[in-house]
């Protein structure tokens, strides 16, 4: 059955870095476009970044520009997002998610203060 796994979440302080990942089975994974999403308390799930089957090419939303990066490997089935100089308005439960299909991971918690 299709699943995504994520992890790499944690406690961080302002300033830090995380790497998250995400692990696919059940379905073709290179054939699928991939994003991560974001949700905080209170607010509704956004667009953080997407990437391409190949990852030739990616995408930003616009307040983790510069600071985030988003890759694949398609040989292990995973997606990552590596997370820098991060900011308390980052906190919020990361998902990612695989297109056309939509499917989504459970997620896992990002909580960044000092």
């Amino acid at each position: 059955q299709v699943q995504l796994v994520e992890s790499g979440g944690g406690l961080v302080q302002p300033g830090g870095s995380l790497r998250l990942s995400c692990a696919a089975s059940g379905f073709t994974f290179s054939m699928y476009s991939m994003r991560w999403f974001r949700q905080a308390p209170g607010k509704p799930r956004e667009l953080v970044a997407g990437i391409s089957t190949t990852g030739g090419s990616t995408n930003y939303a616009d307040p983790v520009k510069g600071r985030f990066t988003i890759s694949r490997d398609n040989t292990k089935k995973t997606l990552y997002l590596q997370t820098n100089n991060l900011k308390p308005e980052d906190t919020a439960v990361y998902f990612c998610n695989a297109q056309p299909s939509d499917y989504w991971g459970k997620g896992t918690l990002v909580t960044v203060t000092s």
